[in-house]
């Protein structure tokens, strides 16, 4: 959706959509320095114009009630944009309905994703990989992601690989522990990876 889009139908209904929606705040990175909460993820599209989107899982899940068995679908969706890293979780009757709330969770959950040349192998101070080594857990799934030099690409599964290329990680060593053929685990891990190195950043 475009910017253009966004404007024509939203209407704000919080304190800092107002501020985004009249040019009054311009970044995510302003919002995040001044303690925002996102309430509404038409504030990150606005802001993040070239946001990224990719359906990481989506299934089926039945519940026997009195009345019978019920069917809905899940899905989990991570979205990106360099610097930034968002996952959500969203479920409905419809495998459509189930995907839009799984977005509109991960645009609410958007953290920054501090980029830069961690490699002692590189050293050329761009911004293709992570500063240095970070962790990320979630139920039995243990990620750890590392620096590696500019041009050796993304080390890791194929579900690692997308979201660290939504997030504008280009090059890195990966490793992954325990039960990696969880969607959801896997996902949270990744994201809780990205959020010890914003609480890092913070406590610097």
């Amino acid at each position: 959706m475009s910017v253009e889009a966004v404007e024509k139908t939203w209407t704000p209904r919080t304190t800092l959509g107002m501020l985004v929606q009249s040019g009054k705040i311009t970044s995510l990175s302003t919002i995040f320095e001044q303690g925002y909460r996102i309430r509404e993820p038409e504030i990150v599209r606005t802001l993040l114009p070239d946001l990224k989107s990719e359906v990481i899982s989506a299934g089926i899940v039945q519940k026997q009630t009195d009345a019978g068995e019920i069917t809905r679908f899940v899905a989990i969706v991570a979205v990106g944009s360099p610097g930034w890293f968002g996952v959500g979780r969203g479920k409905a009757m419809q495998m459509r309905s189930a995907i839009e709330k799984a977005t509109t969770a991960a645009l609410l959950n958007v953290i920054p994703v501090k980029l830069g040349c961690g490699s002692w192998e590189c050293r050329c101070s761009r911004p293709h990989s992570v500063p240095y080594r970070i962790v990320g857990k979630a139920g039995s799934v243990r990620v750890e992601i590392k620096p590696a030099p500019r041009g050796l690409g993304l080390v890791a599964g194929e579900t690692v690989k997308k979201m660290l290329s939504l997030a504008g990680v280009v090059d890195a060593w990966t490793k992954t522990f325990g039960s990696t053929n969880t969607p959801s685990s896997i996902t949270n891990a990744v994201y809780d990876a990205f959020k010890n190195m914003h609480k890092l950043n913070l406590i610097k």
